[in-house]
């Protein structure tokens, strides 16, 4: 799937362009990729125009909401197909996303990039063939391209998910240059598809799973002796576990995920929201 190479609104952008319109100026400068980029759109009455191509004043634009351009007008970058998967701005630039209203990455106190880089950091990326077992927006596989990892394949389940990863503009794209063929983004279910990766066959591991009640296989035994086989000896796993049901029922899920790799042949510790597991 191509990325898309079109404005990308959200409500102070549309805000923006139209208030300087009223003001009678005729260019306006500001980014149209969430941030990525500054660049210059020229202004008239009844439309713009942006890198040679002309659009119409959008107009009713809601918060919490990304536009795109689809050929006949401005379309939330959201699609329903049993889940609502949608595209949400952050004040950093960088988008999240949600499933059915739920919030996928952490936003309140920072970039969801820059929390993605902190984590890649654990692992240490730089030369390294590295699995990214969720891809999601593809944060981890960003941050491990610019980290200079050698190889990385990155699974994800939902078709969805993977169609925001070609509208936004900070997920990296796997044809690109910047990405030189190192990034490999494969459909599958990962669950499933550890079984076909050969053993001691990553030097690296990034483990960003949905919560355990959506996705409770990817935090089984069964799927942590996978990791364990496919990850070399000494080699490291960020897993995220965030603290789900800790002030509702006392339930530790780090805890209970370190326990787990430790039986599977890791040694763990806590790190950041998360387990950080190095491979005996």
């Amino acid at each position: 799937m191509s990325h898309y190479a079109g404005p990308l609104l959200t409500r102070p952008t549309a805000d923006a362009l139209l208030a300087a319109r009223d003001a009678g100026a005729t260019l306006w400068t500001g980014s149209l990729d969430l941030g990525q980029t500054r660049g210059e759109a020229s202004l008239g009455t009844d439309g713009w125009q942006w890198k040679g191509e002309h659009y119409p004043y959008p107009h009713k634009l809601k918060d919490r909401s990304i536009y795109y351009w689809d050929g006949e007008e401005f379309a939330t970058v959201s699609r329903f197909s049993g889940s609502l998967i949608k595209l949400v701005p952050t004040e950093w630039g960088a988008p999240t996303f949600e499933i059915d209203g739920i919030k996928m990455l952490p936003t309140a106190k920072e970039s969801p990039f820059e929390d993605a880089r902190r984590k890649v950091a654990l692992v240490e990326p730089r030369g390294k063939a590295l699995l990214d077992t969720c891809g999601g927006l593809g944060y981890f596989a960003a941050c491990c391209l610019e980290a200079g990892v050698a190889r990385m394949q990155s699974f994800e389940k939902n078709p969805d998910v993977l169609w925001l990863r070609t509208l936004n503009p900070w997920s990296p794209d796997p044809d690109s240059a910047a990405a030189g063929g190192r990034l490999q983004l494969t459909h599958a279910d990962v669950s499933q598809a550890i079984t076909q990766v050969a053993d001691a066959s990553v030097d690296a591991l990034l483990h960003d799973p949905p919560r355990f009640g959506i996705a409770g296989e990817l935090y089984s035994q069964v799927f942590y002796d996978q990791l364990a086989r496919v990850l070399r000896r000494g080699g490291r796993m960020f897993h995220y576990t965030g603290s789900p049901n800790k002030l509702t029922s006392d339930r530790d899920v780090p805890r209970e995920v370190a326990r787990r790799l430790e039986k599977a042949g890791f040694k763990a510790q806590l790190a950041l929201d998360g387990v950080l597991a190095v491979r005996r």
